[in-house]
């Protein structure tokens, strides 16, 4: 996944589940101040970023993002992980 779509899946997820006008969320957005999502809430954008993506962001990686690019970042970063996992694994 690129940075692009990451950020647009984050927007969509937060505007669907949270009802969060799209003109707030920007890459510098904090979550918690700025958009007021509890822990609650973070488990529901986690568990949509799962289904949407097949990445499952483990909640004590989630601790440490605090803004919407930090989600992206970390999304990314699995994506880049699973990406080079499959290129290391030989094929069946």
């Amino acid at each position: 996944m690129t940075k692009q779509q990451i950020q647009t899946l984050l927007t969509d997820a937060l505007v669907s589940l949270f009802e969060i006008d799209p003109q707030k969320i920007t890459p510098e957005t904090n979550l918690y101040e700025d958009l007021e999502i509890d822990s609650i809430d973070a488990i529901d954008l986690i568990d949509y970023i799962k289904r949407n993506t097949g990445y499952k962001v483990k909640p004590e990686d989630f601790r440490n993002v605090r803004t919407v690019n930090d989600v992206v970042q970390a999304v990314l970063k699995m994506s880049q992980e699973a990406e080079q996992s499959a290129e290391n694994t030989p094929n069946a």
